[in-house]
């Protein structure tokens, strides 16, 4: 089943976002390193191209990524023309302090008390915006929370005399026009639980952790000590093996796959299971490539499926 997820205030948030970018002179857009194209909106290429803005890309939660897969993640970005990308974790202070000097970099015309550099933060919902936000100002200006579009509305802070910052509601767009997009990104927690079942996604990221990080996987869940072979297991084998190892049964004596699901997801999104990374730039490369050759993999085809997640969505 296609996962899509459009909640009816980000359209308004879209408006508000394309007017803001007149008055803009940079984009700071805050991805997910895990997934780094995956969490990229669309829309935002769109706003700042047609504005001719730079960009800096942040890669957050660096520190749950595969290094070298965020390595190669930021080689494809620093290759793209106006574009300079940086990894990072947003929760250390640290890490953000250096973003106000990379962005003078990029826009060395801005930055004077003639000529404030105006920067503008975007990015999909729980990807670690707000966060940012606190750390640049060194104080809590934004509500955080583990859970996907807790920012409703912008906001405008001075960074110094010569800097200013907007952080903008995180932003998804109409259609997600790759399935294992939504999964991903569904893993990832940035989309709404409303809009996903969690057995599918957990299964989704069992089956992506078994293939890419099988040594991980059975470190965490001693799947050695329970005489499993991880490189002959699939996804539901891997979340049936948790649900025994950690008893979670119904009160009927069935396996509770609900409840496992969840578990799964939460050590996957806290890195518990380790530094794991969802997509590289060849993983997507061939996963675009094998779409356009069997086009039923896109969401696309699965409009009228996604419709009523849509209206359950807006309804919220």
């Amino acid at each position: 089943m296609a996962i899509q997820w459009y909640p009816g205030h980000m359209t308004q948030a879209r408006k508000k976002a394309e007017e803001t970018m007149e008055f803009t002179d940079m984009v700071i857009e805050v991805l997910d390193a895990r997934v780094p194209a995956a969490s990229h909106n669309p829309m935002i290429d769109e706003m700042r191209l047609f504005r001719q803005r730079p960009q800096l890309k942040i890669l957050n939660k660096a520190d749950l990524a595969d290094p070298a897969a965020t390595q190669a993640w930021l080689n494809y970005f620093n290759a793209q023309p106006n574009t300079k990308a940086v990894a990072l974790s947003c929760k250390k202070a640290g890490d953000a302090k250096k973003i106000p000097a990379i962005c003078r970099k990029i826009t060395p015309h801005r930055g004077t008390h003639l000529k404030p550099l105006r920067m503008l933060i975007m990015g999909i919902p729980n990807v670690g915006k707000s966060t940012l936000m606190n750390a640049l100002l060194n104080r809590r200006v934004a509500k955080v929370g583990d859970e996907p579009a807790v920012t409703k509305s912008q906001q405008r802070f001075d960074l110094d005399d010569t800097m200013s910052i907007t952080d903008t509601p995180g932003m998804m767009w109409p259609r997600i026009a790759y399935e294992s997009d939504g999964y991903m990104l569904a893993a990832s927690h940035a989309i709404g639980r409303n809009a996903v079942i969690d057995e599918d996604v957990a299964t989704f990221l069992a089956n992506n952790l078994l293939k890419s990080y099988p040594a991980l996987v059975n470190a965490r869940y001693k799947l050695d000590a329970m005489k499993l072979d991880v490189m002959q297991m699939d996804g539901v084998d891997l979340l049936e093996a948790i649900a025994k190892r950690r008893s979670y049964k119904r009160h009927d004596g069935l396996w509770d796959m609900e409840k496992t699901a969840v578990a799964f997801l939460t050590d996957y999104r806290s890195g518990a299971i380790g530094r794991v990374s969802l997509e590289t730039p060849s993983s997507r490369a061939a996963m675009v490539l094998s779409t356009q050759t069997n086009p039923t993999n896109t969401s696309e085809q699965a409009s009228d499926q996604a419709s009523e997640t849509d209206e359950a969505s807006d309804s919220n």
